[in-house]
This record gives structure tokens, C-alpha cells and sequence, in this order.
């Protein structure tokens, strides 16, 4: 019978690798073996998809409303050179823009997966807006956030980037996005997230203690969002809508009217004509 062994551990993993992977990596320089370029190519000719781009402009909705308003009242279409294996990619055109959207990619590792394919495919700035628990007592609900900083409470922000408690939005972005709202009055808060991979292991203690940070608000998506941005130097704005206090009282999660979609799409839209305005291709620092 043939012995099979472990490979032997590797005696220069670090101290906390030895406690948590997710802290042990040395190699965030080293390229990825698995590309999302090859993803794409095998879900293309395995669906015998034809060869196209995505739009300049793109938006992850995970709550997916976004998508339900524009199939309704922007007659968006799917796009039939989408290579993606788990999500559908909607287009429309606004002020002679293409647009693209991605509903219900939810999560950190979901939301950055999606990322990497519609960067691979030609997007060049994303967008993303998520629904988020309310952290800040005073924070009233449907405020939307522009998150400037995200706590790393997650698994995939440490894949991109070395441990470090926050990681921060660019600047640039932030600017520009801050810039847009205001041009078109919209109300727009700038603060901290706590992005997590279990909300339902959301207790009081920790609440409490992001609450003495100084955090706004609890999401999913961020953390892992702006590594990826930050290592792979990609444009990309997150946005948090605040919709619910953790389902602690009867009738939370109400977003406003249809859903909270319309007031969403007004902000992702003013930050897209910001960004072409600007003439930005890359992430402005």
C-alpha cells in the first residue's frame, strides 16, 4: 500500500503564518497561476460564446435592484459575449455611454472574482454599491457611503495585500467620487466600513468595539474590493448604502423607493461622468 505524507512544513512561513494562513503569505508580488483570462477562454468555448469587450463602465449591485430597475426602465440587455461561468453581465446606454452590471455577486471573494474577469474583459472603471448594516448610532438610514477605509475582517483582502488592519480607497477616487455627489447635490457621508465574511456572527461585543473605531457601517464586499484595487492597480470606487440595523426590529431593510435602486444608479451614473471627464484610464493617486 502505497504511504502518502504531507509536505513538509516550510520553515521560513512566519509566526502568524503558523496560526492563520490567510497571514502567512510571502508572495503577493508573484503572479497568479490561475488567471481570469483563463477562465474566460475555457467558459467561452465550452458555451461557444462569441468574442467581445465589456463596457469602459461597470457595476456591482449584489442586492441585484440596480438590475431589476434597468431591465424595467432602461430596457437593459444581456450580453451574449459575457464569458463569466456564474454571473450575467446587463448593458444599456446612457448619454451615448455603454454601461454593464453584474447583480448578486455578494461577498468579498464573490464580488473580487467578478472583478478580475471584468477588468480581463475590458471594463477600466467599477463601480460598486452594496447594502450595509448600520454601525455609527447617529448614521440615519439610506445614507449612502462613500467608504474611504475598510476593516479587514475577511478571508480574500489577504490574498492581495500583506496583513494590516485597514485597507484604504485611492485618494484620487475618493476625490472624484466626493466631487461628482456634490456637483449633483446628492447626499453622500465619507466614512469607514467593517467588511466581514460571517454577518450573522455579528455580536454586540463586536459592534460595540467597531463602534469605538469610529466605523460607519457593515458590508461584505469592500475589504476584499479595495485590495484588489490597490494591488492590481484598478479603478474602483465602493459605496455602501445603509438599508438596516441587522433585522433588529420589524420592518428593516426598507431602502426607499424601488428599493433604493434609483438613488444608487443617480450616484454610480454622476461618478461615471466624473470619471470620463476627468479623462482617468487608471487609478488617480
Amino acid at each position: 500500500m502505497t504511504e502518502h505524507r504531507l509536505p513538509a512544513l516550510n520553515p521560513a512561513a512566519t509566526a502568524l503564518g503558523s496560526i492563520s494562513p490567510l497571514l502567512g503569505h510571502t508572495d503577493y508580488d508573484d503572479p497568479s497561476v490561475f488567471r481570469p483570462e483563463n477562465m474566460l477562454r475555457e467558459c467561452r468555448r465550452q458555451r461557444v460564446l462569441p468574442a467581445g469587450r465589456v463596457p469602459r463602465i461597470c457595476i456591482l449591485d449584489p442586492d441585484a435592484d440596480m438590475v431589476h430597475l434597468l431591465r424595467q426602465m432602461k430596457e437593459a440587455t444581456q450580453a451574449a459575449h459575457w464569458a463569466c461561468y456564474h454571473t450575467v453581465l446587463w448593458q444599456w446606454t446612457e448619454l451615448k455611454q455603454d454601461f454593464g452590471i453584474v447583480g448578486g455577486a455578494v461577498g468579498g471573494s464573490f464580488a473580487v472574482l467578478v472583478a478580475e474577469q471584468l477588468f480581463a474583459s475590458g471594463c477600466e472603471l467599477l463601480i460598486s454599491i452594496a447594502s450595509a448594516g448600520r454601525i455609527a448610532t447617529e448614521m440615519p438610514p439610506s445614507d449612502h457611503i462613500l467608504i474611504d477605509r475598510a476593516l479587514r475582517d475577511e478571508g480574500t483582502s489577504h490574498h492581495y495585500l500583506p496583513p494590516a488592519r485597514f485597507v484604504a480607497a485611492a485618494p484620487g477616487m475618493l476625490e472624484l467620487a466626493d466631487r461628482a455627489a456634490r456637483a449633483l447635490g446628492l447626499p453622500l457621508v465619507r466614512g469607514a466600513t467593517w467588511t466581514t465574511d460571517a454577518p450573522f456572527r455579528e455580536t454586540a461585543a463586536t459592534i460595540a468595539a467597531r463602534q469605538a473605531e469610529g466605523i460607519v457601517t457593515v458590508e461584505m464586499e469592500a475589504a476584499g474590493l479595495l485590495a484588489f484595487a490597490e494591488a492590481c492597480d484598478r479603478p474602483v470606487v465602493c459605496l455602501a448604502h445603509v438599508t438596516n440595523e441587522m433585522g433588529l426590529a420589524e420592518g428593516d431593510f426598507e431602502k426607499g423607493a424601488n428599493n433604493g435602486a434609483t438613488a444608487s444608479l443617480n450616484l454610480a451614473l454622476a461618478i461615471a461622468s466624473a470619471w470620463q471627464q476627468a479623462g482617468t484610464f487608471s487609478n488617480p493617486l
